[in-house]
């Protein structure tokens, strides 16, 4: 890990820097109310809704329980509101106060600046899964993943991926209102087409196949089969290839295109 000495001949690294912005920016998530609720409430409120709608599906003729369907997609609820919706509004206020622009003046690198700000909502996420996980043991009677190391590899991947799209989207977006608008694209397709409210197995064979592309899905994909034990080492190598790619060409398109500055 690289160090930088300052001007009194202090040593600081890359992790005590993040680690004090992202102080900072748990700070501003617990004052802002809107902030919070998005990403505390609505993910762990979500999955009751949707087993409501699973009552019907017939699970069972694709290998599936009501368990293994529903914890992975509020885990993936948890990406998509936790971290997505919420880092992309951090992204876009931090950049119209001149936050960002300040903290480039300053020994924080671009990429400590944006995994910074992230490592809130990032620990939310993990929070959240850690409780889904512990509830649906108890209220579902989910056992242990018979994979586990799927679902290490699945959150990890979106943990990762997420942030980067949501400093994409954010990129995008020219004002705090306009990202709120910005996000929804993605995130109703994440929503209808990855799995998380209609399993991949119950949807016609095209349409799943296009809905296998979709940046939440491989996420889905790997936490579902930690569960199961029915995904196969090619399906799980491509389902972590498919992560691995949209994460790149996220990181591609952030260094690109994010915009430190307001635009004017």
């Amino acid at each position: 890990m690289s160090t930088v000495m300052t001007a009194r001949g202090a040593t600081t690294t890359a992790a005590g820097r993040m680690r004090t912005l992202a102080r900072a920016e748990l700070t501003l998530l617990g004052r802002g109310k809107g902030t919070l609720f998005t990403a505390v409430v609505v993910p762990l409120a979500l999955p009751f809704t949707v087993r409501s709608s699973m009552d019907g599906m017939d699970l069972k003729a694709a290998g599936l329980s009501m368990g293994s369907v529903l914890l992975p997609s509020a885990i993936g609820f948890s990406l998509l509101f936790a971290v997505y919706s919420t880092l992309v509004g951090v992204y876009v206020a931090r950049r119209e106060e001149l936050v960002l622009k300040r903290l480039r003046t300053g020994e924080l690198r671009d990429a400590e600046i944006l995994a910074g700000a992230a490592l809130p909502a990032v620990t939310v996420a993990v929070v959240q899964s850690c409780v889904l996980v512990a509830a649906s043991a108890a209220l579902l009677g989910v056992g242990a993943p018979r994979s586990p190391q799927l679902v290490v590899l699945g959150l990890l991947l979106g943990l990762v991926m997420w942030p980067a799209l949501a400093a994409v989207t954010a990129g995008l977006s020219k004002s705090v209102e306009s990202a709120q608008v910005a996000v929804m694209p993605l995130l109703l397709l994440s929503l209808a087409g990855s799995g998380t409210v209609v399993p991949l197995e119950l949807l016609p064979d095209r349409l799943a196949l296009v809905c296998e592309s979709l940046p939440l899905t491989p996420v889905i994909t790997l936490l579902r089969g930690g569960w199961t034990g029915n995904l196969s080492a090619y399906d799980a190598l491509g389902a972590a290839a498919t992560a691995v790619a949209w994460t790149v060409l996220a990181v591609f398109a952030v260094r690109r295109w994010f915009r430190w500055e307001p635009r004017r």
